[in-house]
């Protein structure tokens, strides 16, 4: 500027992107089984808007029985790595994650599984489990919300 009070007007325009995982299916269903066994589903994530490489992780929920016992009947997995790699066109690798299920003590639970990305985005799968006195079985059906 060198002295020259003169006013300059700088305009920047963009436009604002933020991450965003989808999930395919879109819906998880589990298949009922006997109490103690594993139930498991794959899911296919696919990034959108990520603008720099980034590493997804997942939270299960930890419950708390009646009986005050707690449990973790939720396991999730990357079966090829939780990284987000963008490629030279901007588009990010898909990434595969095994959601399972197992639990030997009837319990009802209405909760999330939570993916995150390094930056504390957050995307989140809620569950609802109901286990079915009946049949001695569980039923577990999710539905995936954006955040």
């Amino acid at each position: 500027l060198n002295g020259n009070l003169s006013t300059y007007t700088l305009k920047l325009t963009g436009t604002l992107k933020s991450p965003k995982l989808s999930f395919h299916p879109p819906f998880l269903m589990l298949t009922p089984v006997p109490l103690g066994v594993e139930t498991e589903e794959l899911i296919t994530i696919v990034p959108q808007e990520f603008i720099r490489p980034s590493q997804i992780r997942v939270k299960v929920p930890e419950l708390e029985l009646a009986d005050g016992t707690r449990t973790c009947p939720f396991s999730a997995k990357f079966l090829e790595g939780q990284d987000i790699v963008l490629s030279s066109d901007g588009t990010a690798n898909e990434l595969t994650c095994c959601i399972s299920f197992r639990s030997s003590k009837p319990m009802s639970f209405l909760g999330e599984i939570l993916f995150m990305d390094q930056d504390e985005n957050r995307f989140l799968e809620q569950q609802t489990i109901v286990f079915l006195p009946c049949t001695r079985t569980w039923r577990c059906t999710a539905m995936i919300k954006k955040l």
